[in-house]
């Protein structure tokens, strides 16, 4: 049996999961679409190619593939989240355990985003 079923399965998982979360705070998006463009590229070039024809999905994928970027938007948006997370925690008044997980997990992941390129700006035509 060849490794194809398993990137298909893959693909599909990581693509439900980064459609879970465009919708859904504190699950992310890109770093499940770039899972699934990998496995769908060892699986099926027609998925391959819908996923980077997405008009939601195939820009955040060709950004981090050709210059290792994330645009402006999907930057702010996950900041927000990511500084959301804690406050929220405080206002549930969670145990200090929990809070102390999340900043460990969240102050790299920000430093991360902070320090990615922004999606280069489109070059107007010569003419």
């Amino acid at each position: 049996m060849s490794g194809r079923p398993l990137w298909l399965l893959l693909g599909f998982a990581a693509t439900a999961c980064a459609i879970a979360g465009a919708v859904l705070p504190l699950v992310p998006t890109t770093p499940f679409l770039l899972v699934a463009a990998y496995a769908f590229a060892r699986s099926s070039p027609r998925l391959h190619a819908w996923l980077l024809g997405h008009p939601r999905f195939g820009p955040l994928i060709t950004d981090w593939q050709r210059h290792g970027a994330i645009s402006r938007g999907a930057k702010a948006g996950s900041l927000t989240v990511i500084g959301l997370t804690p406050l929220i925690t405080l206002a549930m008044q969670a145990s200090t355990w929990i809070l102390i997980v999340q900043l460990i997990v969240l102050v790299p992941v920000t430093l991360f985003i902070v320090t990615r390129p922004d999606r280069p700006r489109p070059r107007a035509p010569h003419g």
